[in-house]
């Protein structure tokens, strides 16, 4: 029986995950480390099979001793940035497998990586021409500057695919801006665009950074959910296929192995101004306005996601599809404003 390790089932990643997980393998064993008891409730309510850990990503020792015990982790929780944690990983799985039987580490990572050159530079809301790659130039997000965000765990995550070739297997699964309702047991709101929603009908107008021009790709939810159960599946099989076809091994897992995830892209200040749009057709605010604002004010109501509205982040996902067939079909995040300003106006009142 396939054995899983899931972080963050309570967050929104992770509980989408393990919502299609379960739904399409209810055969398989999962374990779900969860913070609390209250918390741990929530989860076994909704998916009684599935056992539940109780524990933090600073408990090395339990962290250790579940990715020694599973087949697969795939990591969620506050993954990201997490060194702990990560290391913690990275040595349960070397310790509990070997290369006649190796272990698959799904790590959940974020392009807020490729922030780092408007950081550098102090720049918000300016267009960049810059567009990552994860194919044919993959070298270039396996090389990004120490100093890019989430990039001191990336690195071990590289690092252990190096290390220990053959025996830990790894997927860096590196998600945009989020959107959809989530289906796991506690969250189901992603960050960035329902912060964006939440300051719009507080400010009554769309928050504009700069001159708006900043650019991120976004990913629905549950596509992000389908890439994850491909990787499952490809982890169970040994292998990958696409369209029937074997894929390299080496493509899927390791070294190279850097997954973006995108469906499209959108410009921070059409974002903002189609949001508002929205909320007025909605009748929740007065009139569809858009208006520069500064960088303090939007962090005071969009909180520390509100400095990604002015900074860019593009990337083209191709090894996905290359290698294990995956293709987004959910809505797209326009189409999906209606549902995100409607929840966003629930929760404020």
């Amino acid at each position: 029986m396939t054995k899983i390790f899931l972080t963050g089932a309570t967050g929104y990643i992770g509980g989408d995950a393990l919502y299609a997980l379960t739904s399409k393998y209810p055969s398989y064993s999962i374990s779900a480390l969860v913070r609390s008891p209250e918390k741990a409730e929530q989860v076994q309510a909704q998916y009684p099979s599935v056992r539940v850990v109780v524990g933090d990503l600073d408990d090395s020792a339990l962290l250790e001793k579940e990715s020694a015990d599973a087949d697969i982790v795939l990591h969620t929780a506050d993954a990201s940035d997490h060194v702990g944690a990560a290391k913690a990983i990275a040595a349960g799985l070397a310790r509990g497998h070997s290369a006649a039987n190796p272990g698959y580490w799904l790590h959940t990572s974020g392009t807020g990586i490729l922030m780092f050159k408007d950081l550098d530079q102090n720049r918000f809301g300016e267009y960049d021409e810059k567009v990552y790659d994860d194919w044919e130039n993959v070298d270039e997000l396996l090389n990004l500057p120490d100093h890019a965000f989430h990039r001191n765990v990336d690195r071990l995550v590289l690092e252990t695919a190096k290390r220990e070739e053959g025996v830990v297997k790894t997927a860096l699964v590196c998600p945009p801006t989020i959107y959809g309702r989530g289906r796991g047991p506690v969250s189901q709101r992603g960050r960035q665009v329902y912060q964006l929603a939440k300051a719009t009908l507080q400010l009554q107008k769309g928050p504009i950074i700069g001159p708006g021009r900043s650019i991120w790709n976004n990913i629905h939810i549950h596509d992000l959910s389908d890439l994850y159960v491909l990787l499952v599946e490809a982890a169970v099989g040994g292998t990958g296929t696409r369209t029937g076809t074997e894929t390299d091994d080496r493509e899927i897992w390791g070294e190279r192995a850097y997954y973006l995830t995108e469906n499209g892209e959108h410009a921070w200040g059409e974002l903002a101004r189609a949001t508002a749009k929205t909320a007025a057709e909605l009748g929740l605010i007065p009139e569809a306005k858009a208006e520069e604002i500064g960088l303090e004010e939007a962090q005071k109501y969009g909180g520390g996601e509100a400095v990604t509205w002015g900074l860019n982040s593009r990337g083209r996902a191709r090894r996905a599809a290359k290698v294990v067939g995956w293709v987004p079909s959910r809505p797209s995040l326009e189409a999906s404003l209606v549902e995100v300003v409607e929840g966003e106006a629930a929760r404020l009142k």
